[in-house]
């Protein structure tokens, strides 16, 4: 009989682990099935003065309201970036980080959202000014 009083003390603080262990594993599972967040996304691509894709143009993206940019980043070797925004009516305006001529404005568009929704936009770089000095 004392293999039978032992084996009902180890018996009770297993029922707990196991049962611990359970609840455990269906709060994950639960997290995992949970409804993901609306997003809005910005799809783009950086197009040259060729009406090609150009890669590794840096581009930021700010709301219109804003003076800063929130989001930074570089378009892939087929001249595309994509960033998620909150869903919402909402404008922002996007911006290719070039240098560019004295005066001249940086290339932009703005893009409106209103919900969760995908925009695509094209932003279009200009062609080079070369330099147009007459030597004597």
């Amino acid at each position: 009989m004392p293999q039978t009083s032992l084996l009902r003390r180890l018996a009770a603080p297993a029922t707990i682990v196991l049962l611990i262990a359970f609840c455990s594993a269906l709060a994950g599972a639960q997290d995992s099935n949970a409804p993901a967040k609306d997003y809005a996304l910005i799809y783009g691509t950086v197009w040259g003065p060729d009406n090609t894709p150009v890669a590794g143009v840096p581009v930021s993206i700010r709301r219109a309201t804003d003076k800063k940019a929130k989001w930074q980043l570089v378009s892939d070797r087929r001249g595309e970036f994509a960033q998620r925004v909150p869903p919402g009516k909402q404008d922002y305006i996007i911006v290719a980080e070039i240098k560019v001529a004295k005066g001249e404005p940086k290339p932009q568009v703005m893009v409106a959202i209103d919900d969760n929704e995908r925009k695509d936009v094209g932003l279009h770089l200009p062609a080079p000014r070369t330099n147009q000095k007459q030597s004597r």
